[in-house]
């Protein structure tokens, strides 16, 4: 049943999900500790591959992606990346209040007439890596600015702007 599982990660600065990643790393490891990253990262890429269409233009980018989401789902050190653009996480288990903060934040960005990468975490084990002990939570860009509760929709909007750098016109 977890092979129909997807798990949203970040490549290429946008989010793609991927079937049976799961599977893919309880398979992997085992065996994980007697390989380099580069052997790791390919046998990623070919469990990833018999679920997922991998772009071959796309390949290596699907692979350090692959290879890092591995390196945190075992609890070891990952190389900070730049973030592009702007993406926004939900941290909760889907209660009304999470819910109303998702409804809260797409409504603001539509309203700004901002592109963002907006998603709704509701795995504990991906609302554990962010270290926050209430729910909702609100996640700019990587940096828990909310926990326990519904922010108001100014506040929400500040924030937005402090981190997003509209281009020139």
């Amino acid at each position: 049943m977890s092979e129909n599982k997807i798990k949203q990660i970040m490549i290429n600065g946008r989010l793609v999900g991927i079937v049976g990643f799961e599977n893919a790393i309880n398979k992997i490891d085992p065996i994980y500790k007697s390989k380099s990253d580069e052997e790791i990262k390919n046998c990623l890429l070919q469990e990833i591959s018999t679920n997922n269409y991998v772009p071959p233009a796309a390949i290596e980018a699907y692979g350090r992606a692959l290879l890092r989401e591995f390196k945190i789902a075992q609890g070891l050190p990952v190389a900070k990346e730049n973030i592009v653009g702007l993406n926004i996480a939900v941290l909760g288990i889907g209660c009304a209040r999470c819910s109303q903060l998702e409804n809260d934040v797409r409504n603001l960005l539509s309203e700004m007439k901002i592109a963002a990468n907006l998603t709704h975490i509701t795995d504990f084990k991906e609302i554990a890596r962010y270290g926050v002990l209430g729910s909702p939570a609100l996640v700019i860009n990587n940096k828990v600015v909310s926990a326990g509760e519904v922010p108001p929709r100014s506040k929400i909007r500040q924030w937005i702007i402090d981190v997003y750098n509209p281009p020139d016109k």
